[in-house]
């Protein structure tokens, strides 16, 4: 996959200057949101469930559904829930009017809907993955009211 933004962060961390996600969502947006949108362990885990993450609202409910295995392994938690957040970015900045991506000062990426209201979707995703609530799609409908 080429994404240009990744060629010129590595060049100039490479040389000693930094430039963090939030430079690069400005110099490649579409990179950026194609590289949030990967959430490639959660895909795996859906695929083996027989799934297929389409990017849309519905997906969110029928992600919600899944059996919790991963809740056996502690580790692999936090990192399914991070996915499991950016997936909900995703699927919220392609549905939802006026939303986008954003990065926080400390470099955590949130929506920011047309209203100005920030969410911190990769909280609601760990949250998601360890206890079950809130449920993606709730994330998702709350959001989408604005």
């Amino acid at each position: 996959m080429n994404i240009p933004f990744l060629d010129n962060w590595r060049k100039r961390h490479e040389t000693g200057q930094g430039s963090g996600l939030a430079t690069a969502l400005a110099d490649d947006p579409e990179g950026v949101v194609e590289l949030l949108s990967e959430c490639e362990l959660l895909r795996a885990q859906a695929a083996s469930a027989g799934l297929e993450l389409d990017e849309t609202p519905a997906s969110l409910e029928a992600l919600d559904q899944l059996l919790p295995r991963w809740r056996r392994d502690p580790e692999a938690a936090p990192w399914l829930g991070n996915d499991a957040g950016l997936y909900l970015g995703t699927v919220i900045i392609r549905t939802v009017p006026g939303a986008g991506w954003r990065i926080w000062p400390s470099g955590q990426p949130v929506i920011r809907l047309a209203s100005g209201r920030e969410l911190n979707v990769v909280e609601s995703g760990i949250a998601w993955a360890m206890t079950g609530s809130p449920e993606l799609s709730q994330a998702y409908a709350e959001a989408s009211e604005g």
